[in-house]
């Protein structure tokens, strides 16, 4: 075989995506452009944040969002726990309160990393959460991390809060895995993303730069950083907002095709 045949043969075998491809206006267009499944993840998107808005602010019926706050609690103290535990740290407890606050006892850790692991952290997660549920597969995927984030939070709780919050919260993502097509675990798993994204956008604005809340984890970030808690709650704010678009423009780009499992 010539030199000039095996060049031609090796292109023609050469699947297009391997080969050097200019991105066009066109290309990021159509990557952005929603199908129409994908259209109804994004109103079940507006839906779900509209109604958790709503009920947040009536009295009785907020109580319906009480275990969804309390496990972003849960996930915003794991992230301090695995903030902690990658820079060294010995994680001591967790524990969830009933008026939505949590706290994490660990010794040792790299501060610079545990205190905004917090807010950082759990928005992450409810941004994954988010960009999950444009698909059933990558939702099964995620809910088995977060499934694995609320084993280590049970592992490490030494209340019985937190303990019944976690066990609930695992049990209902493997109780939704057998679903038909696991559609059911698909929109909980979002309406726990959009929940999350919310509870910390709001926490954030609401402990920094609404009012200074001295035991907030921004306040403790300020004092060792010699920097303003409302300026560093405005920089997590921004951070926790470039993970909910992002999420929801991702899962528009790449997460085009559902099949049916």
């Amino acid at each position: 075989m010539s030199p000039l045949v095996a060049v031609a043969a090796l292109e023609f075998v050469t699947p297009a995506l391997l080969r050097k491809r200019t991105v066009t206006k066109g290309d990021v267009t159509h990557a952005l452009t929603p199908t129409h499944d994908q259209k109804i993840v994004l109103i079940v998107i507006c839906v779900y944040a509209l109604a958790i808005l709503v009920l947040w602010h009536i009295p009785y019926l907020k109580v319906i969002l009480l275990p969804f706050k309390l496990v972003t609690v849960a996930l915003h103290e794991f992230s301090h726990a695995a903030a902690g535990l990658c820079t060294g740290a010995r994680i001591n407890s967790i524990t969830i309160d009933p008026d939505e606050g949590g706290l994490t006892r660990m010794t040792g850790g790299k501060w610079c990393c545990v205190m905004p692991a917090g807010y950082l952290g759990s928005s992450f997660l409810g941004a994954l959460m988010v960009f999950a549920g444009f698909n059933v597969l990558a939702s099964k995927i995620v809910s088995v991390m977060i499934g694995v984030c609320l084993l280590a939070t049970l592992f490490w709780a030494k209340n019985w809060l937190t303990r019944v919050i976690t066990v609930l919260f695992v049990g209902l993502i493997v109780g939704l895995w057998f679903t038909p097509h696991g559609t059911g675990l698909r929109y909980v798993v979002l309406f726990m993303g959009v929940m999350s994204s919310l509870y910390c956008l709001w926490d954030i604005v609401d402990d920094t730069l609404c009012r200074k809340v001295n035991e907030s984890d921004a306040t403790k970030f300020a004092q060792k950083t010699h920097c303003s808690s409302r300026c560093c709650g405005f920089i997590w704010l921004l951070v926790s907002l470039v993970f909910l678009v992002g999420a929801i423009l991702l899962g528009v780009a790449f997460l085009k095709d559902d099949p049916a499992l």
